[in-house]
Protein backbone atom coordinates (compact mmCIF):
# COMPACT_ATOMS: atom_id res chain seq x y z
CA UNK A 1 0.00 0.00 0.00
CA UNK A 2 2.83 2.16 0.60
CA UNK A 3 4.46 1.83 -2.68
CA UNK A 4 1.31 2.35 -4.33
CA UNK A 5 0.74 5.82 -2.52
CA UNK A 6 4.51 6.78 -3.19
CA UNK A 7 3.58 5.76 -6.99
CA UNK A 8 0.47 7.43 -7.00
CA UNK A 9 2.03 11.17 -5.34
CA UNK A 10 4.67 10.66 -7.92
CA UNK A 11 2.72 10.54 -10.37
CA UNK A 12 0.68 13.09 -10.07
CA UNK A 13 3.40 15.61 -9.23
CA UNK A 14 5.08 14.85 -12.50
CA UNK A 15 1.75 15.81 -14.41
CA UNK A 16 1.90 18.87 -11.67
CA UNK A 17 5.73 19.38 -12.94
CA UNK A 18 4.47 19.06 -16.55
CA UNK A 19 1.83 21.04 -16.55
CA UNK A 20 4.01 23.87 -14.67
CA UNK A 21 6.56 23.34 -17.57
CA UNK A 22 4.13 23.76 -19.92
CA UNK A 23 2.67 26.96 -18.39
CA UNK A 24 6.14 28.60 -18.82
CA UNK A 25 7.00 28.27 -21.98
CA UNK A 26 3.16 29.66 -23.23
CA UNK A 27 4.01 32.32 -20.95
CA UNK A 28 7.39 33.38 -22.49
CA UNK A 29 6.66 32.63 -26.04
CA UNK A 30 8.88 29.30 -26.42
CA UNK A 31 7.21 26.04 -27.30
CA UNK A 32 8.34 23.53 -28.84
CA UNK A 33 6.22 21.11 -31.31
CA UNK A 34 6.31 18.61 -28.23
CA UNK A 35 5.04 21.35 -26.09
CA UNK A 36 2.45 21.82 -28.84
CA UNK A 37 1.03 18.28 -28.44
CA UNK A 38 1.03 18.37 -24.57
CA UNK A 39 -0.98 21.69 -24.84
CA UNK A 40 -3.39 20.05 -27.51
CA UNK A 41 -4.31 17.04 -25.38
CA UNK A 42 -4.75 19.20 -22.15
CA UNK A 43 -7.29 21.09 -24.15
CA UNK A 44 -8.91 18.19 -25.85
CA UNK A 45 -9.03 16.21 -22.34
CA UNK A 46 -11.10 19.48 -20.55
CA UNK A 47 -13.05 19.84 -23.61
CA UNK A 48 -14.09 15.54 -23.30
CA UNK A 49 -15.03 16.40 -19.99
CA UNK A 50 -17.37 18.83 -20.28
CA UNK A 51 -18.50 17.11 -23.20
CA UNK A 52 -19.11 14.03 -20.70
CA UNK A 53 -20.34 15.69 -17.84
CA UNK A 54 -23.44 17.30 -19.77
CA UNK A 55 -23.83 14.24 -21.54
CA UNK A 56 -24.11 12.15 -18.26
CA UNK A 57 -26.85 14.62 -17.10
CA UNK A 58 -28.95 14.92 -20.22
CA UNK A 59 -28.52 11.10 -19.64
CA UNK A 60 -29.84 11.45 -15.88
CA UNK A 61 -32.87 13.94 -17.41
CA UNK A 62 -34.07 11.18 -19.98
CA UNK A 63 -37.20 10.65 -19.33
CA UNK A 64 -38.35 14.37 -19.48
CA UNK A 65 -35.70 15.06 -22.53
CA UNK A 66 -37.82 12.00 -24.79
CA UNK A 67 -41.14 13.53 -23.55
CA UNK A 68 -41.02 17.00 -23.95
CA UNK A 69 -38.06 17.87 -26.52
CA UNK A 70 -37.03 14.54 -28.40
CA UNK A 71 -40.93 13.11 -28.75
CA UNK A 72 -42.23 17.04 -29.65
CA UNK A 73 -42.29 17.43 -32.63
CA UNK A 74 -43.76 14.02 -33.38
CA UNK A 75 -47.08 15.87 -31.46
CA UNK A 76 -49.72 18.03 -33.59
CA UNK A 77 -49.61 20.59 -30.72
CA UNK A 78 -45.79 20.78 -31.07
CA UNK A 79 -45.14 25.07 -31.44
CA UNK A 80 -44.45 24.97 -35.29
CA UNK A 81 -47.81 23.03 -36.01
CA UNK A 82 -49.66 25.36 -34.22
CA UNK A 83 -47.94 28.31 -36.37
CA UNK A 84 -48.55 26.55 -39.36
CA UNK A 85 -52.28 26.08 -38.77
CA UNK A 86 -52.53 29.79 -37.68
CA UNK A 87 -50.95 30.75 -40.33
CA UNK A 88 -53.47 28.70 -42.72
CA UNK A 89 -55.96 30.88 -41.24
CA UNK A 90 -54.40 33.92 -41.69
CA UNK A 91 -53.70 33.22 -45.72
CA UNK A 92 -56.09 30.90 -46.46
CA UNK A 93 -53.96 27.80 -47.26
CA UNK A 94 -55.48 24.46 -45.76
CA UNK A 95 -52.53 22.62 -47.03
CA UNK A 96 -49.99 23.64 -44.25
CA UNK A 97 -51.99 23.03 -40.85
CA UNK A 98 -50.66 19.91 -39.65
CA UNK A 99 -53.97 18.27 -38.03
CA UNK A 100 -52.76 14.86 -37.82
CA UNK A 101 -49.42 12.89 -37.91
CA UNK A 102 -49.62 9.35 -38.47
CA UNK A 103 -47.33 7.16 -37.46
CA UNK A 104 -46.23 5.54 -33.82
CA UNK A 105 -43.07 4.88 -32.58
CA UNK A 106 -41.55 1.73 -31.72
CA UNK A 107 -38.36 0.09 -30.70
CA UNK A 108 -37.69 -3.43 -33.13
CA UNK A 109 -34.44 -4.17 -31.34
CA UNK A 110 -33.40 -5.47 -27.30
CA UNK A 111 -31.20 -2.70 -26.81
CA UNK A 112 -32.87 -0.02 -28.95
CA UNK A 113 -34.16 2.52 -26.12
CA UNK A 114 -31.07 2.22 -23.99
CA UNK A 115 -28.82 2.91 -27.44
CA UNK A 116 -31.22 5.92 -28.38
CA UNK A 117 -31.28 7.66 -24.63
CA UNK A 118 -27.28 7.10 -24.88
CA UNK A 119 -27.38 8.27 -28.29
CA UNK A 120 -30.07 11.36 -27.36
CA UNK A 121 -27.80 11.92 -24.39
CA UNK A 122 -24.87 12.26 -26.47
CA UNK A 123 -26.54 14.91 -29.20
CA UNK A 124 -27.39 17.32 -26.15
CA UNK A 125 -24.58 17.14 -24.75
CA UNK A 126 -22.54 18.11 -28.04
CA UNK A 127 -25.33 20.97 -28.24
CA UNK A 128 -25.19 22.25 -24.90
CA UNK A 129 -20.86 21.98 -24.14
CA UNK A 130 -19.85 23.32 -27.65
CA UNK A 131 -19.30 26.75 -26.80
CA UNK A 132 -16.66 25.25 -24.07
CA UNK A 133 -15.50 22.93 -26.60
CA UNK A 134 -15.15 25.56 -29.18
CA UNK A 135 -13.86 27.62 -26.44
CA UNK A 136 -10.69 25.09 -25.45
CA UNK A 137 -10.23 24.92 -29.21
CA UNK A 138 -9.86 28.36 -29.88
CA UNK A 139 -7.65 28.99 -26.69
CA UNK A 140 -5.49 26.30 -28.84
CA UNK A 141 -5.00 28.22 -31.89
CA UNK A 142 -5.21 32.21 -30.50
CA UNK A 143 -1.66 32.10 -29.50
CA UNK A 144 -0.22 31.44 -33.48
CA UNK A 145 -2.14 34.51 -34.32
CA UNK A 146 -0.84 37.89 -34.72
CA UNK A 147 -2.11 40.52 -32.19
CA UNK A 148 -4.11 42.19 -34.89
CA UNK A 149 -5.74 39.22 -35.86
CA UNK A 150 -6.58 38.18 -32.64
CA UNK A 151 -7.83 41.36 -31.47
CA UNK A 152 -10.51 41.21 -34.69
CA UNK A 153 -11.61 38.08 -33.59
CA UNK A 154 -12.11 38.24 -29.86
CA UNK A 155 -15.72 37.54 -29.93
CA UNK A 156 -15.08 34.24 -31.91
CA UNK A 157 -16.65 32.60 -29.20
CA UNK A 158 -19.57 33.91 -29.21
CA UNK A 159 -20.58 34.25 -32.62
CA UNK A 160 -19.78 30.60 -33.28
CA UNK A 161 -21.44 29.74 -30.21
CA UNK A 162 -24.41 32.40 -30.88
CA UNK A 163 -24.97 30.88 -35.05
CA UNK A 164 -24.57 27.15 -33.66
CA UNK A 165 -27.64 27.62 -31.17
CA UNK A 166 -29.36 29.53 -33.79
CA UNK A 167 -28.96 26.81 -36.14
CA UNK A 168 -29.82 24.21 -34.23
CA UNK A 169 -33.18 26.04 -33.25
CA UNK A 170 -33.72 26.27 -36.44
CA UNK A 171 -33.30 22.77 -37.46
CA UNK A 172 -35.43 21.80 -34.29
CA UNK A 173 -38.59 23.75 -34.91
CA UNK A 174 -38.32 24.21 -38.88
CA UNK A 175 -36.62 21.62 -40.45
CA UNK A 176 -37.32 18.76 -38.22
CA UNK A 177 -40.66 19.30 -37.99
CA UNK A 178 -40.82 19.63 -41.82
CA UNK A 179 -39.25 16.70 -42.76
CA UNK A 180 -41.38 14.25 -39.86
CA UNK A 181 -44.86 15.70 -41.45
CA UNK A 182 -43.76 14.84 -45.02
CA UNK A 183 -42.50 11.64 -43.95
CA UNK A 184 -44.75 10.36 -41.57
CA UNK A 185 -47.80 11.68 -44.36
CA UNK A 186 -46.21 9.75 -46.90
CA UNK A 187 -47.87 6.67 -48.14
CA UNK A 188 -47.54 4.95 -51.92
CA UNK A 189 -50.44 2.55 -50.93
CA UNK A 190 -53.40 3.16 -47.73
CA UNK A 191 -52.49 -0.70 -46.89
CA UNK A 192 -48.96 0.08 -45.41
CA UNK A 193 -49.18 1.52 -42.00
CA UNK A 194 -46.17 3.87 -40.68
CA UNK A 195 -44.68 2.45 -37.68
CA UNK A 196 -40.96 3.54 -37.69
CA UNK A 197 -38.28 2.45 -35.29
CA UNK A 198 -37.37 4.57 -32.55
CA UNK A 199 -33.63 4.45 -33.64
CA UNK A 200 -34.92 5.78 -37.17
CA UNK A 201 -36.90 8.86 -35.86
CA UNK A 202 -33.84 9.86 -33.43
CA UNK A 203 -31.68 9.86 -36.16
CA UNK A 204 -33.01 11.61 -38.31
CA UNK A 205 -33.88 14.03 -35.63
CA UNK A 206 -30.05 14.70 -34.17
CA UNK A 207 -28.89 14.78 -37.74
CA UNK A 208 -31.08 17.74 -39.10
CA UNK A 209 -30.32 19.76 -35.81
CA UNK A 210 -27.25 19.04 -35.66
CA UNK A 211 -26.72 19.69 -39.55
CA UNK A 212 -28.31 22.51 -39.16
CA UNK A 213 -26.06 23.73 -36.42
CA UNK A 214 -23.34 23.76 -38.31
CA UNK A 215 -24.57 24.95 -41.70
CA UNK A 216 -24.93 27.89 -39.61
CA UNK A 217 -21.57 28.57 -39.30
CA UNK A 218 -20.79 29.55 -43.17
CA UNK A 219 -20.11 32.91 -42.05
CA UNK A 220 -17.61 32.07 -40.24
CA UNK A 221 -15.75 30.16 -42.47
CA UNK A 222 -16.35 32.40 -45.21
CA UNK A 223 -14.57 34.78 -42.79
CA UNK A 224 -11.83 33.17 -42.76
CA UNK A 225 -11.31 31.62 -46.43
CA UNK A 226 -11.18 35.52 -46.65
CA UNK A 227 -9.00 35.96 -44.37
CA UNK A 228 -6.39 33.41 -45.88
CA UNK A 229 -7.35 34.76 -50.00
CA UNK A 230 -9.64 31.59 -51.00
CA UNK A 231 -12.62 33.21 -51.16
CA UNK A 232 -13.55 37.09 -52.42
CA UNK A 233 -16.82 38.95 -52.24
CA UNK A 234 -16.21 39.41 -55.83
CA UNK A 235 -15.84 35.76 -56.44
CA UNK A 236 -19.40 35.48 -54.08
CA UNK A 237 -21.31 37.69 -56.30
CA UNK A 238 -20.05 36.27 -59.05
CA UNK A 239 -21.46 33.01 -58.58
CA UNK A 240 -24.66 34.27 -56.59
CA UNK A 241 -26.73 32.37 -59.42
CA UNK A 242 -25.41 28.73 -58.45
CA UNK A 243 -24.81 29.55 -55.12
CA UNK A 244 -28.64 30.11 -54.71
CA UNK A 245 -29.18 27.27 -57.01
CA UNK A 246 -27.34 24.96 -54.64
CA UNK A 247 -28.87 26.44 -51.57
CA UNK A 248 -32.88 25.91 -52.71
CA UNK A 249 -31.23 22.47 -54.04
CA UNK A 250 -29.96 21.54 -50.33
CA UNK A 251 -33.31 22.88 -48.88
CA UNK A 252 -35.23 20.39 -51.35
CA UNK A 253 -32.97 17.91 -49.76
CA UNK A 254 -32.97 19.13 -46.30
CA UNK A 255 -36.98 18.76 -46.18
CA UNK A 256 -38.43 16.51 -48.17
CA UNK A 257 -41.74 17.81 -48.88
CA UNK A 258 -42.67 18.71 -52.22
CA UNK A 259 -44.40 22.00 -51.45
CA UNK A 260 -41.92 25.26 -52.44
CA UNK A 261 -43.63 26.72 -49.76
CA UNK A 262 -41.45 24.93 -47.32
CA UNK A 263 -38.28 24.74 -49.20
CA UNK A 264 -38.52 28.71 -49.75
CA UNK A 265 -39.15 29.17 -45.58
CA UNK A 266 -36.20 26.57 -45.34
CA UNK A 267 -34.16 28.08 -48.17
CA UNK A 268 -34.23 31.99 -47.20
CA UNK A 269 -32.21 31.34 -44.03
CA UNK A 270 -29.80 29.82 -45.79
CA UNK A 271 -29.71 32.66 -48.35
CA UNK A 272 -29.53 35.54 -45.82
CA UNK A 273 -26.31 34.08 -44.14
CA UNK A 274 -25.04 33.91 -47.70
CA UNK A 275 -25.53 37.53 -48.12
CA UNK A 276 -24.34 38.44 -44.93
CA UNK A 277 -21.12 36.09 -45.85
CA UNK A 278 -20.27 38.14 -48.63
CA UNK A 279 -20.49 41.17 -46.40
CA UNK A 280 -17.94 39.49 -44.10
CA UNK A 281 -15.63 38.91 -46.84
CA UNK A 282 -15.77 42.78 -48.38
CA UNK A 283 -15.17 43.90 -45.08
CA UNK A 284 -11.59 41.51 -44.49
CA UNK A 285 -10.90 42.61 -48.20
CA UNK A 286 -11.42 45.97 -47.26
CA UNK A 287 -9.16 45.88 -44.67
CA UNK A 288 -6.61 44.13 -46.39
CA UNK A 289 -6.65 47.04 -48.95
CA UNK A 290 -5.88 49.91 -45.94
CA UNK A 291 -3.12 47.87 -44.25
CA UNK A 292 -1.45 47.45 -47.76
CA UNK A 293 -1.67 51.58 -48.05
CA UNK A 294 -0.08 52.17 -44.60
CA UNK A 295 2.75 49.94 -45.44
Amino acid sequence: MALDQVSNEEVEQAEFDEQGKLFSAKATGEMSFLDHLEDLRWHLIRALIALMLFTIVSFSFGQWIFTHIIFAPAKTTFWTYRMMCLLSDIMQLPFLCVKKLDFILQSRQLTGQFMMHVTASFVIGLITSFPYIFWEIWSFVKPALYKKEQKVASGAVIYVSLLFFIGALFGYYVVAPLSINFLASYQISPEIRNEFDIVSYVSVLATLVVGCAFLFQLPVIVYFLAKIGVVTPKFMRTYRRHAILVIFLIAAVITPSPDIFTQILVGMPILILYEISIGIAANVQRKKIEEEVQL
